[in-house]
């Protein structure tokens, strides 16, 4: 049990140290504040179980930097691929899109973005987490665990919320009967502006966010929005 919570706090600390990165990037590209992330915390999950994932299967690599780089790229192209896919089938949205990017695969990720993420694998693993893991063996370990068992229950809170307001969404969503793709976007960005600050914080981290569904005829498109304002 110690182990896995110790794997989990891993797991929080990476996610937290990606949402800085994605912040510092899209507040530079913004020229203004953007707390990145799809959850209410600051961390994204996506950069905690990559590198994770690394940190078990890669370190039988360290001797060569170039292999540590390749396979960091592979793993990170294939978890923010299947990621994409994932979230996109779960909740009938697209929450990036890289079209517009050479060499990308289905807009889900592109070579520039993987090559960079095989980059911070390689920090990751000469830097990053030898440093972590020393100073966390420093802290005593029935401290460690109280502390990832209090994040644990934040974390759960934080997921079960922001799932429970992606659903509502997406059960507006999937009674549309064709793709209008376009202008159901604006219409749940605009519902999402109107609501919680939980789908607030959704559409500043994600503002290229688009959403698809099945359904009911067009004209009836803006009917089940004013509906539910």
């Amino acid at each position: 049990m110690s182990n896995l919570l110790y794997i989990f706090l891993l797991y929080i600390i990476y996610s937290f140290l990606g949402w800085m990165i994605e912040v510092f990037v899209c507040s530079i590209e913004a020229k203004k504040f953007v707390s990145r992330g799809f959850l209410i915390g600051p961390y994204c999950p996506i950069y905690g179980y990559s590198a994770i994932i690394m940190i078990f299967f890669l370190q039988r690599y360290e001797s060569d930097i170039l292999v540590l780089f390749v396979m960091g790229t592979i793993i990170a192209s294939i978890a923010e691929y299947v990621t994409s896919y994932l979230m996109e089938k779960l909740f009938n949205a697209r929450w990036w899109d890289y079209s517009h990017i050479p060499f990308n695969l289905n807009g889900r990720i592109c070579l520039k973005n993987s090559m960079l993420f095989g980059l911070l694998a390689v920090i990751l693993i000469y830097v990053v987490n030898p440093f972590i893991t020393s100073t966390l063996n420093q802290i005593p370990k029935n401290i460690l665990m109280y502390i990832s068992l209090l994040i644990l229950i934040i974390f759960v809170i934080d997921n079960t919320l922001t799932f429970n307001i992606m659903f509502q969404i997406k059960s507006k969503v999937k009674v549309i009967k064709k793709d209008y793709t376009e202008e159901m976007t604006k219409k749940v960005r605009a519902m999402l502006a109107e609501h919680s600050f939980i789908s607030r914080r959704i559409l500043t981290s994600f503002p290229n966010i688009t959403f698809k569904g099945k359904g009911i005829q067009k004209n009836k498109v803006i009917k089940l929005f004013k509906n539910n304002k």
